[in-house]
């Protein structure tokens, strides 16, 4: 995995080799979209639910879609068959292509920039599953189209950086007093034994195991409310959980210093992680 092969317009060449004109429109104005996919013992997890939101991406900033699902699907398995871990994280990344600079589309049919590389899918230990994690909180100060998987993360980097120099796993932003995300996860509070979650809008990426969790909630018998929530519920919630490809699910334990909960990880998560655990299997 020193110089892993990637896949980029059409070819397979190591990682080191793999190189962009510097007008592309992705270097120069972040004018693109990626998608992450979780691999599990080589098979793709929740694969049509990745493409459906790869593909919403693309129509939403208006760049036409390279491949058709199977397409997508053969790319991504070849990048796969060409490392040899079982558990995997495959990035997609696609702009808009190479033009002469201008902030406006370009009047000229385009060739998306596609790229896909893949990394050992690294998770959570056991260890800190059992002790939960710290998180600080910040007011969100991103742009006002999240549910866009736009590889313009600037505002999410600067929310990440935060969280490294507190010395925490995540940063959870809040919009005006509401609750929106974290950095790279999306964010849930348990009260009274009821999930809740911020509505899928456009102040949030909607993250594939947003779907899921709810899924996990309607199997298990857990209630669920996806409702706006007030920065004073997050702090006064029995449970707060972290969702993402790489966190799965991640209790929550304290944020900006304050105990959440009784300071452990709850039964709502211990119940989710289990049940993500038997979707994984199955």
């Amino acid at each position: 995995m020193q110089d892993p092969l990637v896949y980029l317009n059409g070819s397979m060449t190591p990682l080191s080799e793999a190189h962009i004109p510097v007008l592309d429109r992705g270097f120069i104005f972040g004018d693109g979209v990626y998608e992450v996919v979780p691999i599990y013992g080589r098979k793709l997890f929740r694969s049509e639910h990745h493409l459906a939101r790869l593909f919403r991406s693309l129509a939403k900033i208006s760049i036409p879609n390279p491949h058709d699902k199977q397409q997508w699907l053969a790319l991504i398995q070849g990048v796969i068959d060409a490392h040899p871990a079982a558990d995997q994280m495959v990035y997609i990344h696609v702009t808009r292509g190479v033009a002469k600079r201008g902030h406006a589309f370009p009047k000229e049919p385009l060739t998306p920039t596609v790229f896909i590389m893949t990394n050992p899918l690294v998770l959570p230990s056991a260890a800190l599953r059992a002790s939960g994690v710290p998180c600080v909180a910040m007011e969100d100060q991103r742009w006002l189209h999240c549910e866009i998987k736009s590889i313009s993360l600037l505002g999410n980097v600067l929310a990440a950086q935060n969280a490294a120099e507190h010395g925490v796993v995540e940063a959870i932003q809040f919009r005006d007093g509401w609750l929106t995300e974290a950095s790279s996860s999306n964010v849930w509070i348990v009260k009274h034994g009821k999930l809740m979650a911020p509505p899928k809008n456009n102040l949030i990426l909607e993250g594939i195991r947003y779907q899921l969790i709810e899924e996990l909630c309607a199997g298990g018998g857990i209630p669920f409310e996806a409702r706006r929530i007030a920065r004073e519920e997050v702090f006064a919630a029995d449970e707060v959980l972290l969702s993402s490809a790489t966190k799965e699910v991640l209790p929550v334990v304290s944020i900006d210093g304050k105990t959440i909960g009784n300071g452990a990880p709850g039964p709502i998560y211990k119940q989710l992680y289990e049940a993500y655990q038997a979707a994984k299997a199955a």
